[in-house]
């Protein structure tokens, strides 16, 4: 018997097609893309496997069939069996030879191609410091638009295109990393909604008890003396003899023996458990609550005596010659900071460009250490950003000229176009984009001076959050395709105007795509000239 030979190939060329290893992929969703792809190739080499264990399966099945139906003629007589010389031949030759073959195929390994596939995709998988990243990225976007866990867990957010929702293991996944960063509020949160899923009948492979665990834990270390006896007995009900339990347990009744001795009243108690309790969430400075109110669309309206001196208008640039017969439409943002935009600025072509442009470069972004000027990543940008300069493309040698025409400002002495990309939870937490008095060497080694304004262009609309917002003025500017807003960091005189102080808000559903352009002092003189008071 000759077996068919089984081929058994797999794609092993690399998806991912830049030539980076692991970049923190939590910080862009654009880079996040290449992961599906990967995750898709490794689908289909799994498939061609067991495709390849099933053959393997139906050849060793057939062979079994047809050696079932010859044993079972043969054993009935088997000297007149063989009696017949071919029978005797082939006999000798199964035994000798096809077995052997039969044997060889049983212990062929039909994995080594997935194997293979999965060594060369592992070096672009994402680490434990990206699960950790994307894992506060939940608890931030929580926070931010005050979202309860149980509306989180079961994917119900605005503009959302692909509803997804989180199993009670993954509940208890979040709560790990909260409770590896002290963080016990957001620990209880997301121990109680996977026991809630659990206590509702989800089949999963976490366990009560080690939930129960935590979550005690993370009341008592909250102050909660009661909740957190009430839960390890809940604990000791499922595991007798679970140890720590036990011996929380003791402790906890230690605590509350030696309170009642020193005669607290229960109210005395019941007040300093309740003071305890307020400090779950972490005190946040009021720049901090203006901050979040406004990503959520909840901070001060303007006066409508203010609104009336907004106004929407066809702009020519002062009177530039590439705009007098073909003027861009601009509207006002805000009156103090001024904040403009302007619309259809930028075509989705020159915006694909862009981001194609930039994609393969984007690394974390970075902020400047205040003390030392060296660049640094900070937990409170969530960005990846590239930089592209006018002489690599006449798209954003267009862009660059287009800016200045708009602004009356010389580009020359401007930085290079940062395009950035947003991640999981994208944001850039309060911040200024001109140097303060503090800083004096922020931008010494340009030698052109403070950033004197700043362009912003919006290269995607976002589904929910990513406004960007000025929590000192209660400003918000939310993302539109194909817009851009400016605005002055200093006055004419070159004093910095601290109510320019702006965030981008946390990306709550979509991508988010952006691209700005920092305008330096130098080559402004006679463009705008300078106020002889401090504050005009």
């Amino acid at each position: 018997m000759a077996f068919n030979k089984i081929w058994y190939t797999v794609a092993l060329g690399l998806l991912l097609p830049f030539s980076y290893a692991h970049t923190d992929f939590f910080t862009s969703i654009g880079h996040m893309t290449d992961l599906i792809n990967t995750e898709k190739d490794l689908v289909v080499s799994l498939k061609d496997y067991i495709k390849a264990e099933e053959s393997k399966l139906e050849q060793i099945k057939k062979w079994a069939e047809k050696l079932d139906q010859l044993t079972d003629t043969a054993t009935k007589d088997p000297e007149g069996f063989l009696g017949h010389p071919v029978n005797a031949f082939k006999l000798m030759k199964r035994l000798n030879t096809e077995w052997g073959e039969l044997e060889s195929l049983v212990l062929k390994d039909m994995s080594d191609g997935f194997i293979s596939n999965m060594t060369i995709q592992r070096q672009f998988f994402p680490n434990d410091e990206d699960q950790t990243g994307a894992a506060k990225a939940l608890l931030r976007l929580q926070d931010t638009y005050n979202l309860d866990t149980d509306t989180l867990s079961r994917g119900n957010l605005p503009g959302v295109k692909h509803k997804s929702f989180l199993t009670a293991e993954d509940c208890f996944e979040l709560g790990k990393i909260a409770y590896t960063e002290a963080d016990y509020y957001h620990t209880e949160l997301w121990m109680e909604q996977a026991l809630k899923q659990l206590d509702e009948g989800e089949v999963s492979s976490a366990d009560k008890v080690y939930i129960l665990d935590y979550l005690s834990y993370a009341v008592y270390q909250q102050g909660d003396l009661g909740k957190a006896m009430m839960l390890t007995k809940r604990l000791l009900e499922l595991d007798p003899e679970h140890q720590r339990a036990n011996g929380n347990m003791k402790y906890f009744e230690y605590i509350m023996a030696k309170e009642k001795e020193a005669n607290k009243s229960s109210t005395d108690l019941e007040d300093q458990m309740e003071k305890e309790t307020e400090v779950k969430k972490k005190d946040y400075l009021p720049e901090r609550r203006k901050y979040e109110m406004l990503c959520r669309g909840e901070g001060l309206k303007m006066t409508p005596r203010r609104q009336k001196r907004l106004f929407c208008r066809y702009y020519d640039g002062n009177r530039n010659p590439r705009y007098i017969l073909g003027p861009v439409k601009q509207e006002d943002e805000w009156d103090k900071p001024r904040i403009v935009r302007f619309l259809d600025i930028i075509s989705d072509e020159e915006i694909e460009t862009v981001k194609e442009l930039a994609k393969p470069r984007l690394r974390r972004a970075t902020i400047s250490n205040p003390i030392t000027g060296a660049l640094e990543t900070a937990h409170y940008r969530i960005s990846k950003s590239a930089w592209l300069s006018g002489y690599e493309s006449p798209v954003v040698s267009r862009i660059n000229t287009r800016i200045q025409d708009l602004t009356g400002l010389d580009v020359s002495t401007a930085e290079e176009l940062q395009v950035a990309n947003y991640g999981v939870g994208g944001q850039y937490e309060p911040h200024f984009d001109f140097g303060r008095k503090d800083e004096p060497d922020a931008f010494k080694e340009l030698g052109t001076g403070n950033r004197i304004a700043t362009w912003l262009f919006y290269m995607s609309d976002v589904s929910a959050g990513g406004a960007t917002v000025f929590p000192e003025v209660g400003a918000s500017v939310w993302p539109k395709k194909g817009t851009a807003v400016f605005w002055y960091n200093l006055f004419p005189s070159g004093e910095g105007d601290y109510s320019t102080r702006h965030a981008a808000c946390p990306v709550l559903v979509g991508n988010k795509w952006v691209s700005n352009k920092w305008l330096h002092e130098r080559g402004q003189e006679f463009r705008r000239p300078c106020a002889l008071s401090e504050l005009e």
